[in-house]
């Protein structure tokens, strides 16, 4: 297993990334390349209404979008709780029937799942999960300790990435406002967890949509994806 220095090191030249996908794909390449993990699946993650969506999977087959994947992670108390506690989980026998998703499962004897938040201090807005593990390990508290740093560093190389990209093109405000667009949450939603009006809300939209030349919502979502400014 890799240590976090030669792992931050890999994250050198992030800017040579020809776009955001691109980068997401190499940050599974590292965490499968630096931990006894077999299978990567990437998900972004909404406050509102706890909800998560699938982005990508990766393992040494190949990779794929995963975008029908959609949760309500309260349902799935070993992600509520690494969310929660901002630490990596791991379950396995008895534990792994009661937690995982069959949208996670793939035929394997290991029935084992792991968990990783990204996170930057208080603010978890994606996570890693596996279950296949290499055979004979032995998850241990360092391990996820190690695996809890590295959803700290992918959470804060995520960040960089996006102050980089059209940094001062839309204010603070707008950009949490369709971050969570992004994650599925409706004007009533994002308004109640904003604590602001719904006819703020719209307007923050409206301007955003403005901003970046889009033709509607979808569209400027689009953008601020392919830009690397949300996950």
């Amino acid at each position: 297993m890799s240590n976090l220095y030669t792992i931050q090191k890999r994250f050198d030249t992030v800017q040579s990334y020809a776009n955001h996908e691109e980068l997401l794909i190499h940050i599974l390449q590292v965490y499968l390349d630096s931990f006894p993990i077999k299978d990567a699946y990437l998900l972004r993650y909404s406050p509102i209404g706890f909800v998560a969506e699938g982005i990508i999977f990766l393992n040494e087959s190949g990779g794929s979008h995963i975008g029908e994947i959609r949760e309500e992670i309260r349902s799935f108390p070993i992600i509520y709780a690494a969310i929660e506690d901002k630490k990596a989980k791991f379950c396995t026998g008895m534990d792994y029937l009661k937690n995982i998703s069959i949208k996670y499962s793939i035929p394997s004897q290991n029935n084992s799942f792991l968990i990783i938040p990204i996170f930057i201090g208080q603010y978890v807005f994606g996570y890693i999960c596996s279950t296949q593990l290499e055979e004979e390990i032995a998850i241990n508290e360092k391990l996820l300790d190690d695996m809890t740093a590295f959803g700290n560093v992918i959470g804060q190389l995520i960040m960089q990435t996006r102050n980089s990209k059209k940094e001062g093109l839309l204010s603070k405000r707008e950009l949490e406002v369709m971050r969570q667009v992004a994650q599925g949450g409706s004007t009533k939603e994002i308004a109640d967890f904003m604590d602001l009006s719904e006819l703020t809300i719209t307007q923050y939209v409206k301007s955003a949509i403005k901003k970046l030349h889009a033709r509607n919502r979808s569209h400027a979502i689009s953008i601020l994806y392919q830009e690397g400014i949300i996950l």
